[in-house]
This record gives C-alpha cells, sequence and structure tokens, in this order.
C-alpha cells in the first residue's frame, strides 16, 4: 500500500491508501459487499464440517492443541474490511504479530464457531449476536506453537460496534479494507527451510504492518478462495530456517 495513510477510527487504526487493483482491469464490484458475500457463501466448508476437517488433520497431528480464530467481514467508509489485532508485546508467544481474534478451544465450547466467537468477544469486546459465521477455511497447523487453527469467516452485518479491547492480550486493533489486502504489489512469498523441510511463508506488507505466518496462510487462503484461486504473490527464496 504505497502512499498509503493511518486514521485513527476509535481505539483502532484504518489503512487506506492507493490501490494497486484500481489500475487493473478488475470488475468495479469484485470487492462489492454482495459480491464477496456470495463467493464466501459458495466457497467455504459449512460450519458443522470444522469438527470432522480438524478431526482429520489431528489424525496427523495427534499432540497438537486445538484453536479457531475468527475472519470478520463487515462494511466501514464504503469498503468491505477485515478485522485484525496486533498482539500485546508482553505476551511469550507470537508477541507484537499481526493475527485474527481467536485463541484456544475451551472444555465448555459447544463447537469451534463458538471458540472464535467466545475469543472475539474477550479480546476485542466483539458481542456474538452481531455476528454471522459463514463458514470455515481449511484448519492450519502452527510448526512453532504446536496449534490446529479453524479460521471462521463471519460477516457483521451491524458493524464492529463499540470495541473494548483485551490489554493484556491486544496492542491495536487493525481494520484493513479487503481492496487493500487484495493488492498484489503489498505481497510476496518466500520458501523457509526448517529442518530439512521447504515450507512457503507468506507477507503482506500492510503499511507499517507485516502480516505473516499463520495469519499469512489463512489470508492468502481466503485471497485465492475469492479469486477463484488465480490470485498469486511473488516468490522468493530464503534458505535460513525460521
Amino acid at each position: 500500500m504505497k502512499n498509503g495513510f493511518l486514521k485513527v477510527v476509535r481505539n483502532a487504526f484504518f489503512l487506506t491508501g492507493v490501490c494497486y487493483n484500481m489500475l487493473m482491469n478488475i470488475p468495479s464490484d469484485t470487492y462489492a459487499t454482495h459480491t464477496v458475500l456470495a463467493k464466501l457463501r459458495r466457497g467455504l466448508k459449512p460450519l458443522e464440517e470444522s469438527a470432522q476437517m480438524i478431526d482429520t488433520v489431528e489424525g496427523q497431528r495427534p499432540q497438537a492443541r486445538k484453536a479457531a480464530v475468527l475472519l470478520p467481514f463487515f462494511e466501514r467508509g464504503g469498503d468491505l474490511c477485515l478485522a485484525f489485532i496486533r498482539r500485546a508485546s508482553t505476551l511469550r508467544a507470537h508477541s507484537g504479530e499481526i493475527a485474527f481474534p481467536g485463541g484456544s478451544v475451551d472444555p465448555g465450547d459447544s463447537s469451534l464457531a463458538m471458540t472464535a466467537l467466545r475469543e472475539a468477544q474477550e479480546e476485542i469486546g466483539l458481542e456474538p449476536q452481531r455476528v454471522e459465521p459463514l463458514g470455515v477455511l481449511e484448519p492450519v497447523f502452527t510448526v512453532v506453537s504446536n496449534y490446529l487453527i479453524t479460521p471462521v469467516v463471519a460477516y457483521l452485518p451491524q458493524g464492529l460496534g463499540e470495541m473494548h479491547l483485551q490489554q493484556s492480550e491486544v496492542a491495536e486493533l487493525l481494520i484493513i479494507p479487503l481492496r487493500e489486502l487484495a493488492d498484489p504489489t503489498i505481497a510476496h512469498v518466500e520458501i523457509w527451510q526448517r529442518n530439512g523441510t521447504a515450507r512457503t511463508v507468506y507477507f503482506y506488507d500492510c503499511g507499517p504492518y507485516r502480516i505473516w505466518g499463520a495469519t499469512g496462510r489463512m489470508l492468502h487462503a481466503l485471497l485465492g478462495l475469492l479469486h477463484s484461486g488465480e490470485w498469486e504473490p511473488r516468490v522468493s527464496l530464503a534458505p535460513a530456517d525460521d
């Protein structure tokens, strides 16, 4: 997002700027709410399949811990946006990184969607009744922290509402328009080697913020779904271990 700028919106940062997609031959309604929601409803896995999906992957990762995150879409300023958090610098794992609100499955959670909703309420104050879950993406495994994460995609017809950040875990709330996230000039891929195994790492540089790791993989999957697999960032090689 070259020439982008930050604008404080309540207790959040709203990123906007010059979007490369505007210069490309992309239909004007590509990122319109009705278009995006229609693609999501067609392409996402049903919520009721999320437990079976995670169990299938868990069979390959029996020691992994289960978690879920919320990918909340909503309209702001005429744009369809996604909300992210910047994790507090005091956290032991992934401190200061950009993530979606979410966390570990609790024994009392009736579903992975409930985990995502509960954690979003705890971390940013998002009221569950404002959320319309649409479906899930494929689970993502984190090598370092040993989590199996289910991304729950949702739409907020009435917007975010009033946010209350959990200061012990959340440093900032980031609101980023989808058209900015889909700008190929902010994205690149690196091939990392870990214990002799090559791993693809996706990066999205949104102004001063870098989205990568598990969140980068979720965002890549989401953009691929919306663009029917035709969207790919540039690739570079990084031979060092992560």
